[in-house]
């Protein structure tokens, strides 16, 4: 009985063994080793040298070419006003009507004197034309006649005083009727019919505004500035585009007019001005836009696409790319500007480099690789890409 049970025991634990042998076995022929594993599908992008342009986008404030305040150069009642509110008036056109009862008034009575001096200054001349044929003859002294020339020069000074108040009084009255000083667009009128005017008030009356072409100030930095001045030959270095508060595109170009002479000793920036076309009026004064701007050019650029960079935890740039004989290479990168989608590589890439774009999870440096090149990932079809500041 007891040989029984320990040749069950035997046999059982022989089972055991047996059983544990094979499983390993079978797990050795199922795990091939790493050299028998494929090459990894990865595609590339090939990098090639772009000639660039750097771009600077900065706030800017809208501004009127032509800004005129209108006030009253003499006092009065408004009787009229002969605007519409909003709308657009012409040079010259008339604005307001100032009662020009009184100044009508003024202006006759200067009329009335200038012909009493004119009366006066003719009889004056008549006798001392009469004296200077008779004091030849000595029918009369020469004090005589001198006496006569001298009223005969005070009448033509009262003459020319009198012409004087009366051309005043007429400008006067002119100045009754107000007239738009330039053309643009009208602000609300301030004052009603019936308001008392003073000459030369504080308050205006009205504003106009030239709103087409307008100016966009903007503030560059000194050194950006110097940049853009070494671009200024070229055309597209002048350009400017702006992007408005709702975040559109403004479909006009616009053009850099001149930069201030002098900088802003605490900001360090110089007031740089820019017109614009503004036809449809989107444009107004006092609005904020961003208005981006050429400061420099970047010839035989190396754009890589931001896919195949990765950036560490302590900033740093790396990529990996496909060397000699399809095998992993990480290049250590010094990134400059992003451009859309691709970063401006200063150091760590040259033209011709394969940049690894997929499966950068399942590939590591020093494993061969299956590649494939693909197009470049560009921001835009523009010929030009530009760098953002």
């Amino acid at each position: 009985m007891k040989l029984n049970n320990f040749s069950s025991s035997g046999f059982r634990g022989a089972l055991i063994v047996t059983i544990l042998f094979l499983l390993q076995a079978c797990s050795s022929e199922e795990e091939p080793s790493g050299s028998q594993m494929p090459p990894m599908n990865v595609n590339f992008v090939r990098l090639q040298p772009e000639d660039i342009a750097l771009k600077n986008t900065l706030v800017g404030r809208v501004s009127s070419i032509r800004s005129a305040e209108i006030r009253p150069q003499v006092s009065g009642i408004i009787l009229d006003r002969y605007f519409e509110e909003g709308s657009h008036v012409e040079a010259g056109q008339s604005l307001y009507q100032i009662d020009p009862a009184v100044y009508e008034a003024t202006l006759a009575n200067a009329q009335g004197q200038l012909a009493v001096a004119t009366a006066n200054e003719h009889a004056a001349e008549l006798r001392a034309s009469r004296l200077r044929k008779l004091i030849a003859s000595g029918t009369v002294s020469q004090q005589d006649f001198d006496d006569a020339e001298a009223v005969w020069l005070q009448a033509q000074a009262s003459s020319k005083a009198a012409e004087a108040a009366v051309k005043s009084a007429q400008i006067n009255l002119n100045y009754t009727q107000i007239k738009a000083p330039i053309s643009g667009i009208i602000s609300r009128s301030m004052v009603t019919e019936g308001a008392l005017v003073s000459a030369q008030q504080a308050q205006v009356l009205a504003t106009i505004r030239q709103l087409s072409p307008i100016y966009v100030d903007v503030q560059r930095p000194v050194t950006e500035l110097l940049n853009a001045k070494q671009q200024a030959s070229k055309p597209s270095a002048r350009e400017i585009s702006l992007e408005l508060e709702n975040g559109s595109q403004y479909e006009e170009i616009g053009y850099l007019k001149f930069s201030e002479s002098s900088v802003d000793a605490g900001t360090g920036t110089v007031t740089a001005r820019t017109e614009f076309p503004n036809e449809e009026g989107l444009l107004l004064p006092g609005m904020f836009v961003r208005a981006t701007l050429v400061s420099g050019a970047v010839e035989g650029a190396i754009l890589a696409p931001q896919r195949g960079v990765t950036l560490g935890v302590d900033g740093n740039a790396s990529a990996l790319v496909v060397g000699e004989n399809n095998m992993v290479e990480s290049r250590n990168l010094v990134l400059g500007k992003a451009i859309g989608d691709r970063w401006l590589v200063s150091e760590g890439l040259g033209a011709g480099d394969r940049v690894i774009i997929s499966g950068l999870q399942k590939i590591q440096p020093g494993t061969p690789v299956n590649p494939t090149e693909v197009g470049a990932d560009t921001p835009s079809t523009d010929a030009n890409p530009t760098a953002q500041e």
